[in-house]
């Protein structure tokens, strides 16, 4: 049996979040802790670019007037607005059988997990590799599905990213649970209003909410009423899932004094630092 440290977070801000992400896998890398599963939230919400994102996807002032923080990720990918959502994050040392090969097939082995905590919610979900040839386009991580990431009626459900370091591996993802999935759009740059409205119902159309996916047909009616999508439920769902797919045994935890501390400089030097969030 494998065992991991398991992390139930407070929610927090952006700079945080990714902050304490990077303190996790520099901790597992080194061999300070063991492999980490981290389910958290973010307060306030906040859009997140992928590390190699133009900054100018994103309109600044309109962010902040609708309250919401923007960070830059250390893992690949588009924009995504955190709200109404659950995100994971997995930290493996380099060896990890887990983290083997390349982006791709890591992608395929923790899809496994992901898938069986949605079927414990009574979601009936895909996880394919994408067909060739297929491109990603537009600012939005969710309007086009990666390698093995998680879909339910042809739309995204799980958007993943992961950066790969000597030391290791972290992949984070989200889950949203309910809400408009075309807010996105409020605080990002169009030439005018109309195309940003046009935009709107394209990310709705490729992308799903966990409550969307629990009201497809092929669910029946009494199960839809049964299921819980409260945070902390599914938060145990997806535990549940890694738990049996890789035959883990959980040891619940927090983040170490040197790992908090790593954390609380990370967040100021790099995830709160205006350079680093508009470096492209």
């Amino acid at each position: 049996m494998r065992q991991w440290r398991l992390i139930y977070d407070a929610p927090f801000a952006g700079r945080y979040n990714m902050a304490r992400d990077e303190a996790i896998l520099q901790a597992v890398g080194a061999g300070r802790a063991l492999p980490t599963l981290r389910l958290y939230a973010w307060d306030p919400p906040c859009i997140s670019l992928g590390y190699g994102q133009k900054a100018s996807d994103v309109d600044f002032s309109r962010a902040a007037a609708l309250g919401w923080d923007v960070v830059r990720r250390p893992t690949g990918g588009r924009a995504i607005l955190h709200t109404d959502e659950l995100t994971y994050s997995v930290a493996l040392p380099a060896g990890d059988t887990i983290a083997a090969g390349d982006v791709v097939e890591s992608y395929r082995r923790l899809s496994r997990a992901l898938v069986a905590g949605l079927e414990k919610l009574g979601v009936r979900p895909q996880a394919d590799r994408r067909a060739e040839g297929v491109k990603d386009s537009g600012p939005v991580c969710f309007e086009m599905p990666s390698h093995y990431e998680i879909t339910v009626g042809g739309r995204k459900l799980i958007g993943s990213a992961q950066v790969r370091r000597q030391e290791g591996i972290l992949q984070h993802g989200s889950l949203p649970l309910c809400g408009d999935l075309g807010r996105i759009n409020d605080a990002l740059v169009y030439p005018d209003e109309t195309a940003r409205e046009s935009a709107k119902p394209q990310v709705r159309a490729r992308a799903a909410t966990l409550e969307e996916a629990l009201r497809t047909p092929d669910i029946a009616a009494s199960l839809r009423e049964e299921k819980e999508i409260s945070w902390r439920a599914v938060a145990e769902a997806m535990v549940v899932g890694f738990a049996e797919t890789f035959e883990i045994v959980f040891e619940r935890g927090e983040l170490s004094d040197t790992e908090q501390a790593a954390a609380e400089r990370l967040a100021v030097d790099v995830y709160g630092s205006e350079a680093y969030t508009r470096r492209r």
